[in-house]
């Protein structure tokens, strides 16, 4: 594939867009770390960084399900299992873009490059999940809360308690997105012996978990301002989250999953920049 075509192709393979779901949460624990914006080196290293992993983490996912993707309706017109990108292709731009997540993580710092291959390893066991356990969810949330945690150690160079509670508000955002997002594929889950909370716990349980997963996410965004003595403004976001969760709970009902995309992708990214953007206007002020 050559063009702009061939480009759209690979980045519909891997999502793109939805790096907006978790860079912001990187550049808000970046903030937090250098107490006001980091310097542009920094910005620039941690963003690629971020980029190179989510790229190379969506292209293992697809290249270890293609068998499962081709199988499903929902998924069998994904660019792998579809033809429109081979897989020799596939596996080179895995390829590619886990070294350039390994060359971002040189440039930043030595514990950054030291942690590099336990990143890697957690993300490659991800794609495997749902094949043995129906906490892949959580899974899942985890690998998206290493962006934060990568961003505090790109700033700081260590690892420290204060950003725990931001990064397991993460986990269990990301966990109860998914766990909206498996509903659709209930019935597939089931007759193919793939694990989720809802294949697991039917549809109404599920939900009920998801909005257990949000409560959990919004006490320890609550924590998170507290550990980092925010003001009047973080809080105020903490208003508009919780407007939008109720939201996004309020359309997915047992027996009308017919919105399911705007809970998904529509609030996943007005959350996370809501939260940023507050954030670093918060530290600003400050």
């Amino acid at each position: 594939m050559t063009g702009q075509s061939g480009i759209a192709s690979y980045l519909r393979m891997i999502k793109f867009s939805h790096t907006l779901f978790a860079l912001p949460f990187a550049f808000t624990s970046a903030i937090l770390a250098a107490k006001g914006v980091p310097a542009l080196k920094e910005i620039f290293w941690i963003t690629i960084a971020m980029i190179g992993a989510r790229s190379g983490a969506m292209g293992m996912n697809r290249i270890i399900d293609r068998k499962i993707d081709a199988a499903n309706p929902r998924t069998k017109e994904r660019e792998l299992p579809s033809g429109v990108i081979k897989l020799k292709e596939a596996v080179l731009f895995t390829a590619f873009s886990l070294i350039v997540f390994l060359v971002a993580a040189y440039m930043l710092n030595p514990l950054c490059i030291k942690l590099a291959p336990v990143i890697l390893i957690i993300l490659f066991i991800y794609s495997y999940t749902k094949r043995f356990t129906w906490l892949s969810h959580l899974f899942l949330g985890l690998t998206i809360s290493l962006a934060p945690l990568g961003a505090w150690i790109a700033i700081t160079g260590k690892i420290n308690v204060e950003i725990l509670p931001l990064m397991i508000a993460v986990v269990f955002w990301l966990a109860g997105f998914d766990i909206i997002y498996a509903l659709q594929d209930i019935d597939f889950d089931r007759q193919n012996a793939l694990y989720s909370i809802p294949q697991r716990f039917g549809v109404e349980k599920a939900l009920i978990i998801a909005r257990s997963c949000h409560l959990l996410t919004w006490i320890l965004l609550l924590m998170t301002g507290e550990i980092f003595d925010l003001g009047y403004i973080y809080y105020l976001s903490m208003i508009i989250i919780a407007g939008l969760l109720i939201y996004e709970h309020s359309i997915v009902k047992p027996h009308d999953l017919s919105r399911l995309d705007i809970a998904f992708f529509n609030m996943n990214g007005y959350i996370s920049v809501t939260i940023f953007a507050f954030t670093l206007v918060d530290i600003i002020v400050k």
